[in-house]
């Protein structure tokens, strides 16, 4: 794997670390302050470190305990200071309702080179949807 590969490999395990530990402030130190932010609830994007807070801060709230984010056939593309990757995101944990959820997103992320590193500047996360039903398909695996 090419040294930038494994930067960025490393960055987003760290990043799911960070969601696991639900630790806030080290969740957002992987994204830029001018992030945008796409996911899988509304609105149709989150724009800024203070909106994408936010929005975790709600989305850990909505859990028991841990948040799973074990990355799977994460691919990456970087030349300079622009890196982009794309990634199966297996999503686990217990829901504050008691429900244990597992299921898989897909991840897309565009990463820029700072003076600290690299930092994702663009995430989408999408679930598949069965059009003819309008349901979310949350059973498919890899």
């Amino acid at each position: 794997m090419e040294p930038v590969n494994a930067e960025i490999e490393a960055l987003l395990e760290e990043r799911g670390r960070a969601a696991w530990d639900k630790d806030l402030d080290g969740l957002m130190a992987f994204f830029t302050p001018d992030v945008v932010y796409f996911d899988v609830v509304p609105p149709l994007r989150y724009v800024g470190a203070a909106a994408l807070r936010d929005r975790f801060a709600d989305w850990f709230g909505r859990w028991q305990g841990p948040i799973g984010q074990q990355l799977h056939e994460l691919e990456i593309l970087a030349d300079g200071g622009v890196a982009a990757a794309h990634m199966l995101v297996r999503a686990s944990g217990t829901l504050l309702n008691g429900r244990e959820v597992d299921y898989f997103v897909r991840v897309s992320d565009i990463l820029r080179r700072s003076p600290e590193g690299w930092r994702i500047a663009h995430e989408h996360v999408s679930i598949p949807v069965d059009l003819a039903t309008g349901t979310v398909a949350l059973d498919l695996r890899p």
